[in-house]
């Protein structure tokens, strides 16, 4: 990540997601699932007050060396627990990987403030669908393109654009934007903002 050595960072979904987000006029942001701390530096950096939480300790170890920010070890199911304060956004950036959704989003909803909005960039479906049935399922990622180095494949979820739909509605959340970040016309990635629903919605 600190060397930009993945090529749709650099194309356009890191720009993309701090655009989103500082141009959304948010000023306190969770930056949920925060790694080593990259986007919450950048928010930072447009003048957001940040607080970057990730479950591995190592991660956030990682962050707090370069600072910039507020970084907390805390796993989503843990967050609802957390006084933490309101924020005006809640951010996953290529966090949301496993299968289940409703823990990471209901921790969201409880760290918005009143109009808070929720930004999800992911993988774009069209990209990763390949030969598989376009379906939501757990496909293997083998890193190939960084030559070996790492040993381990990882698993994550795929889901279509109506399961992320669904699953947003299902967790009280209204999709009111979808971005589709592209380079040389083809998508980069799926950029979703969305808002909490009013009860009973």
């Amino acid at each position: 990540m600190r060397e930009q050595r993945i090529a749709s960072r650099k194309a356009g979904t890191d720009a993309a997601i701090v655009e989103a987000v500082a141009g959304s006029g948010a000023r306190r942001v969770a930056d949920l699932g925060c790694g080593e701390g990259w986007l919450a530096r950048a928010l930072a950096a447009r003048g957001c007050e940040v607080v970057g939480i990730d479950a591995s300790p190592e991660l956030i170890a990682a962050a707090r060396e370069l600072g910039g920010a507020r970084f907390e070890s805390i796993a989503y199911a843990d967050l609802v627990a957390r006084a933490l304060g309101r924020f005006d956004a809640a951010v996953f950036n290529f966090a949301l990987l496993g299968d289940d959704l409703r823990t990471p989003l209901t921790a969201a909803r409880s760290l918005l403030a009143d109009n808070g909005l929720l930004f999800i960039q992911t993988v774009h479906p069209w990209l990763t669908c390949g030969d598989a049935p376009y379906a939501d399922g757990w496909r293997i990622e083998t890193f190939d393109e960084f030559g070996g180095e790492f040993r381990e494949p990882m698993p994550w979820y795929f889901r279509t654009l109506q399961s992320w739909s669904d699953a947003l509605r299902a967790a009280g959340f209204a999709i009111d934007a979808i971005v589709e970040p592209a380079a040389d016309g083809k998508p980069l990635s799926l950029l979703m903002r969305a808002s909490p629903c009013a009860d009973g919605e």
